[in-house]
């Protein structure tokens, strides 16, 4: 197999959650050798996340913590006893990066904040990861991802006009975090290599959402440009110029569609062009406003799409090169031909939770491969073979044990 992109790299893995889990998950997943500490007794509090194989909770086999830790190894270590803090000293030494995610600081308390790993390693990365960035007044607030999407400012866009803005996504701001910070990671390591000094990073989750390509960034530019503010459609979802456009039921779920004046006489090839829709009142500038017309063209449109199933909608809406595509379920993109045959998914075999298969690889690269070296750790499932490989010998860790450092 050749050489993984990343394999040269050591990451010591602070992290919990969601952020800093994948994006240290990104950098194990291409090649890095990630060593996680976790609090010995609970370990990362993603472990209490579902979902969970027969919704029985159990801290080995939460999705969502699986999924975040493929390739890493787990090392138990009590962070708030001077023991603990040596053994974390001694693995940074020996690594090229650290990412934590705990509040601004908590590392400070360990003893363990940047300056004092830049005297330990002063070539190492230090990636901190938190709700508002390291510095400012807003640096010890607590925060989440509901708080999140609506300070970054898109909240007030989505919903209906006349009701409350309504989230959309699940944790897709920590998520985005997490990828801004694994760029800003490698990034910094390529200097780092070049000249032998490391550097601190300082990811404000708050603001890579601010900044996020989830509509954030052109309407931002909108506002600055001409003060516009972007708003919630009276209309809702299907108000997005000329019909039909938006989201439409079928017979086995939903289908969205883009059309408008320039693109209506495709929708009417995708029809098959009936009788009823070749009247040339359907294909003058005003007719895509006239509420008369879109009535009547939905009385038409609408059991059309009703005898049909998303898939054959967009066989026949492809044939006609009408903008378009299935709003698919969670099963259908998982039992997708086309994405199985890419390899979007990957099974992966854990010792608890058992056989499942997760979203897999987030590009390709034609030289150096991606894979899942190993599923996501069991607590504390490295921990002799990490501190045996920094140099501490079976009766070292055995009184770390005896002490609950580890």
């Amino acid at each position: 197999m050749p050489e993984m992109a990343l394999s040269d790299l050591k990451v010591l893995d602070l992290t919990h959650g969601i952020s800093g889990p994948y994006c240290t998950k990104l950098l194990g997943d291409y090649g890095a050798d990630v060593i996680k500490i976790e609090r010995p007794g609970s370990g990362d509090y993603a472990r209490q996340i579902g979902p969970f194989p027969k919704d029985v909770p159990h801290p080995e086999k939460s999705g969502t913590f699986l999924h975040l830790n493929t390739n890493k190894r787990s090392v138990t270590l009590d962070l708030s006893t001077e023991s603990g803090r040596d053994v974390a000293l001694k693995l940074a030494r020996r690594a090229d990066i650290v990412v934590e995610s705990f509040r601004p600081g908590v590392m400070a308390d360990f003893g363990l904040d940047y300056q004092i790993l830049n005297r330990e390693n002063s070539a190492l990365i230090v990636t901190s990861i938190s709700n508002f960035g390291q510095t400012g007044p807003y640096r010890d607030w607590r925060a989440s991802e509901l708080i999140f999407y609506g300070m970054g400012g898109e909240l007030y866009s989505t919903g209906l006009a006349d009701r409350e803005p309504i989230k959309m996504g699940a944790d897709v701001g920590l998520y985005q975090a997490g990828s801004v910070a694994a760029f800003a990671t490698l990034s910094a390591s390529f200097s780092a290599r070049e000249a032998g000094q490391g550097e601190h990073i300082d990811i404000s989750i708050m603001e890579t959402q601010a900044g996020s390509i989830d509509r954030r960034m052109s309407m931002l530019l909108a506002y600055q440009y001409n003060g516009e503010l972007s708003g919630r459609s009276a209309d809702g979802p299907n108000g997005l110029g000329g019909y039909p456009s938006g989201v439409y039921p079928c017979a086995d779920g939903y289908f969205q569609i883009t059309s408008g004046t320039r693109y209506f006489p495709r929708i009417v090839k995708m029809l098959g062009e009936p009788e009823e829709l070749l009247d040339p009142k359907w294909h003058t500038p005003e007719a895509q406003s006239d509420p008369e017309l879109e009535a009547e063209f939905d009385a038409f449109f609408y059991p059309w799409l009703m005898a049909r199933t998303k898939y054959q909608i967009w066989e026949a809406a492809r044939s006609a090169n009408v903008l378009s595509g299935p709003l698919n379920t969670m099963e259908d993109i998982a039992n997708d031909q086309v994405f199985q045959s890419r390899g979007a998914f990957s099974s992966v075999d854990h010792p608890e939770a058992g056989d499942f298969a997760y979203p897999g690889r987030p590009f390709i690269m034609e030289h150096s491969p991606w894979s899942i070296r190993r599923p996501a750790p069991r607590l504390g499932e490295h921990t002799d073979e990490a501190l045996s490989e920094s140099g501490y010998t079976a009766d070292d860790i055995s009184r770390f044990r005896e002490k609950r450092v580890v």
